[in-house]
């Protein structure tokens, strides 16, 4: 196995985060990366840095005027600070504009120059603060992913992105939970171009909706998600079962949607209905977008899992005798996420 990461992606430090009306201590810190490298190290893993591909690689997935925005946002945000900005103080927006488009369509740069709206119209929610450091950190888990993807398409059997921040929520111009780049979609686009059909499976405790915006108008690119519910959790608009792509990709998305509260043994059906779905799309790679906050005690998840759930998504892709790029998502409990990612890569078969 290939696994990339760079200490760069440390840098992005939250220091803040709105959730049910309340500020609370981030939870994407950087000491989830440490335990994940620990996890890699422990394994017997060589971390490889990536490549600087620079932001126009970006732009595969995303809108330039969104990576403009996202590269000098915070340098223009201190140059406020005769209108009430304190020095250090994080870009957050305060305005949520409605602009809305048909799937598969993509809205206008932003119309306004001023950067208080072009902070609403880009940053989609308060979970998403931009630091001194937070785009070196952005662009850099982007390159992580393109090289795992890139390693795949060099010829190896697996690989693994370190990603933080991490990107499953990242629509094609707007950062929305935690994520600003979409990593696994990157990845999935470079693999695309190589290989001609490819299937996202993301395993996180949250639909991926901004991997199924990206790709819901594509037959080439199959997105399949297993999540909590999100009729009563983030990201609440999206990710139920009628979801199914328009166009060229009617078909190519399918949403598995799990009760709060369920444990790895709900999961397995779950977790089989999804991979057959993979496999009966007949890929020729499969981008797995694994996130740890299904965890039973993961402090913002409403599922159940113990660790058997990593080895056994493991297991399965395994089965499927596809390469494989393992992109981080999320995972919000320190502790837990070495042992989480030991059982994946255990039923990987990498270790």
């Amino acid at each position: 196995m290939q696994a990339f990461f760079d200490a760069e992606q440390l840098g992005h430090d939250p220091q803040q985060f709105m959730r049910l009306g309340r500020l609370h201590k981030p939870t994407d810190v950087p000491a989830r990366a440490e335990a994940l490298i620990r996890a890699l190290q422990a394994c017997g893993a060589s971390v490889q840095v990536p490549a600087d591909g620079g932001a126009e690689l970006l732009h595969k997935v995303h809108s330039p005027h969104y990576i403009d925005y996202l590269a000098g946002a915070y340098e223009r945000w201190q140059a406020l600070q005769g209108m009430g900005v304190e020095p250090g103080i994080e870009v957050l927006p305060n305005l949520s504009p409605y602009y809305g488009v048909a799937p598969g369509q993509r809205r206008k740069p932003c119309p306004s120059p001023s950067l208080v709206a072009q902070t609403g119209y880009y940053l989609g929610d308060l979970s998403c603060p931009l630091g001194p450091k937070s785009w070196r950190s952005i662009l850099r888990s982007a390159h992580t992913a393109a090289a795992a993807a890139q390693a795949v398409v060099d010829g190896a059997r697996l690989s693994y992105a370190l990603c933080r921040p991490s990107g499953h929520h990242a629509h094609h111009d707007r950062a929305n939970g935690f994520c600003y780049v979409n990593n696994n979609a990157l990845a999935a686009q470079i693999l695309a171009e190589h290989f001609g059909r490819v299937a996202v499976l993301d395993v996180d405790a949250h639909h991926g909706d901004g991997t199924q915006n990206i790709f819901y108008d594509r037959g080439d690119v199959l997105t399949v998600s297993t999540h909590a519910d999100t009729s009563a959790y983030f990201p609440f608009y999206t990710g139920f079962t009628d979801e199914r792509g328009v166009g060229a990709g009617e078909g190519c998305n399918r949403n598995f949607p799990l009760a709060h509260g369920s444990t790895t043994a709900d999961f397995a059906p779950v977790l089989a209905s999804a991979v057959q779905a993979v496999e009966e799309f007949a890929p020729a790679v499969v981008v797995l977008a694994i996130g740890f906050d299904t965890y039973e005690y993961d402090p913002i998840s409403v599922l159940r899992f113990d660790f058997e759930a990593y080895r056994m998504v493991g297991q399965r892709l395994r089965a499927l005798g596809l390469p494989v790029v393992v992109v981080q998502e999320g995972g919000y409990m320190v502790d837990s996420l070495q042992p989480g990612l030991t059982a994946l890569l255990e039923g990987l078969g990498a270790v």
